[in-house]
């Protein structure tokens, strides 16, 4: 009855956005993102923004992008190996991963692999610092990270190729275009990057054996203006890759693991008076395979497929008030070699506010509740506000309610699976200072939150299965510095990140494992006509490894830091010519106990704007 209803909501909508009269003028910068919840309601929290000119520096993976600029610490088990996050002390299953305002994270193991996530695809990347789920759902607690691409209406042309050849015969190659006629937009990418990852450790005899690895994406984002009021989009991505996991030890069985992952999304954005109309479809697949021995032809597999109908209606009350109604319905079925065919359905609503009270202080409400049969949902609430106090200071809060359902494996594995399960539930409150002087701008953010029913795999007899056990708590202080000045042809960037993180199990009072209580970036870039040249460093603490915080088996602090030199060979068109050195100082490190990472190493690149 539930679903009924919401699929009766929809249709209503939809009818009234086709029928609606059109006469006023619209904003193309709302047609150009579908993550509008992003720009619009985040003014309480701490959001990161990432554009090309920063992404094109670093390395083309969403680990290395993030890693060196943000905050967030990764566990990778080698270079281009599985990648997780730990945001504000969570585990990799709190972060959401959003995509063009869908949230892509696996429903299989509930988090996303960041090796698998080519950076060169996307036009903009954005860090949401705290709770998420009255906007996004599932897994939003620690924080959100937002992978977007624009569409212009802007009648343009432009192509992007860039190619780079490295040490351990690493290979990385994109190409874009980007162009529209003011009817039409365009643009699609493809990527593809490889590596026989054949590196020797530092201060080792070791070599890393069975790192090999290659994938490719294909990205497109295609937008036709019907008129003046309605628009049509469509997004898609496609990953395929192979990765041969590393060995620890040389006499262990090699294994390889492929990934397929498919998106796509068809979006009807309609503006009518003061709504904006946005109806989205979305079909999501992931599948992969397992080879135990890479030898063999035998493998295990899981898939799961998503579809995804989702309603949003936006409506600009005055100049102060905005209001905006989200209804949404997914449907997954998954399967696999340990999972029967199962499905899930799940529906939600969310009511989101923001009351502009004065030039200098406003404030926004968001609610989000879900329908489901396989667990109960808590109903999910978001508070915030921003003081401009003066044109120096201005200070942030936001308190709010977020979850993490249990995902295929949790609840269908065979045997261990626990259909019983509930979600992960948190309460969270931050605040935030901003600072801006001198082409500064500082901000030092605070926050608490308070995990329950967290999902830990434990023993029962002789199968392991899923229950909902552990209490956390997380808290800490975060810091962003930014600077840029120019001195005529001479142009100064600096940026900056540093963590604090206490995240303990209550009942032992111990920090969590793999989450350093300090993590620091920094990078440098200096241009001066044609010429750049780019430093950047990372620091991350000692971990703990086994859940005692047994020291013995810490994995220690490590500073890692690249440098980069470019030219512009190019008169009419850009013709950019760059020199890499990545672990300068030749660091011997490790953020997985045993996965060492690769020592000093090199790569040049090519990259011709036209």
């Amino acid at each position: 009855m539930i679903f009924r209803k919401l699929y009766l909501f929809l249709f209503f909508c939809i009818c009234q956005s086709a029928l609606a009269q059109h006469d006023s003028i619209h904003n193309l910068k709302v047609v150009e993102i579908s993550d509008l919840q992003l720009k619009d309601y985040s003014d309480s929290q701490s959001v990161l923004k990432l554009q090309d000119s920063i992404i094109n520096k670093n390395q083309s993976s969403l680990t290395s992008l993030l890693n060196y600029n943000s905050v967030i610490y990764f566990k990778e088990n080698g270079l281009g190996m599985v990648s997780s996050p730990s945001f504000r002390g969570t585990t990799a299953q709190q972060t959401a991963v959003v995509w063009n305002g869908i949230n892509i994270n696996s429903q299989l193991n509930g988090q996303t692999d960041f090796n698998t996530i080519t950076t060169r695809d996307f036009n903009s990347i954005a860090v949401r610092a705290g709770g998420g789920s009255s906007i996004y759902g599932s897994s939003a607690i620690g924080g959100s990270i937002h992978l977007n691409n624009t569409i212009s209406f802007k009648e343009h042309f432009s192509n992007t190729l860039r190619l780079n050849y490295g040490s351990f015969n690493t290979f990385g190659g994109n190409y874009k275009i980007d162009a529209s006629d003011g009817k039409f937009s365009v643009q699609m990418s493809v990527s593809r990057n490889s590596s026989d990852n054949d590196y020797e450790y530092v201060d080792s005899d070791g070599k890393n054996l069975n790192g090999q690895y290659h994938n490719t994406s294909l990205n497109a984002a295609v937008g036709y203006k019907i008129n003046d009021a309605n628009f049509l989009k469509l997004y898609s991505q496609v990953f395929e890759g192979e990765r041969h996991f590393s060995l620890i030890f040389p006499s262990e069985i090699p294994t390889k693991y492929q990934d397929l992952n498919s998106r796509n999304l068809l979006e009807w954005d309609s503006f009518f008076g003061k709504f904006v109309s946005k109806v989205k479809v979305a079909a999501l697949s992931e599948k992969y395979k397992y080879f135990g021995n890479v030898k063999s032809d035998n493998y295990t597999f899981g898939q799961v497929r998503t579809y995804i109908g989702k309603y949003d209606l936006a409506f600009d009350a005055s100049d102060a008030i905005k209001l905006n109604a989200v209804v949404d319905f997914t449907q997954n079925k998954g399967e696999g070699s340990d999972i029967k065919n199962e499905q899930r359905n799940i529906g939600s609503a969310s009511l989101l506010f923001k009351h502009q009270l004065t030039q200098k202080i406003g404030y926004d409400l968001s609610f989000r509740k879900e329908f489901t049969n396989n667990y109960k949902s808590p109903f999910l609430f978001s508070l915030g506000t921003k003081w401009a106090a003066t044109d120096f200071y201005t200070l942030k809060l936001n308190g709010s309610k977020n979850f993490r359902v249990p995902t295929f494996n949790d609840l269908y594995w065979q045997p261990g699976g626990n259909e019983d399960l509930k979600p992960e539930s948190s309460y969270q409150a931050e605040i935030g200072n901003e600072f801006r002087f001198a082409g500064f701008k500082v901000t030092l953010t605070g926050y608490y939150i308070d995990i329950k029913d967290m999902l830990r795999w434990i023993p029962n007899g002789s199968v392991w299965s899923p229950q909902n056990t552990d209490k956390v708590r997380t808290y800490g202080g975060e810091a962003l510095v930014n600077w840029s000045k120019s001195f005529g042809k001479h142009h100064f960037m600096l940026n900056g990140t540093y963590a604090y993180t206490v995240s303990e199990d209550m009942e032992k009072k111990k920090q969590l494992i793999y989450v350093p209580y300090h993590k620091a970036t920094s990078s440098l870039s200096y241009s001066w006509n044609k010429l750049a040249v780019d430093y950047q460093c990372l620091y991350n603490g000692e971990v703990f490894t086994r859940s005692d915080n047994n020291s013995r088996y810490n994995i220690d602090a490590y500073f890692v830091s690249n440098a980069s030199v470019s030219y512009d060979f190019g008169k009419k068109d850009s013709w950019i010519v760059g020199f890499q050195v990545l672990n300068l100082l030749n660091e011997n490190y490790a953020s997985v106990e045993s996965r060492f990472l690769p020592g000093r190493n090199f790569n040049m690149y090519l990259t011709l704007n036209f």
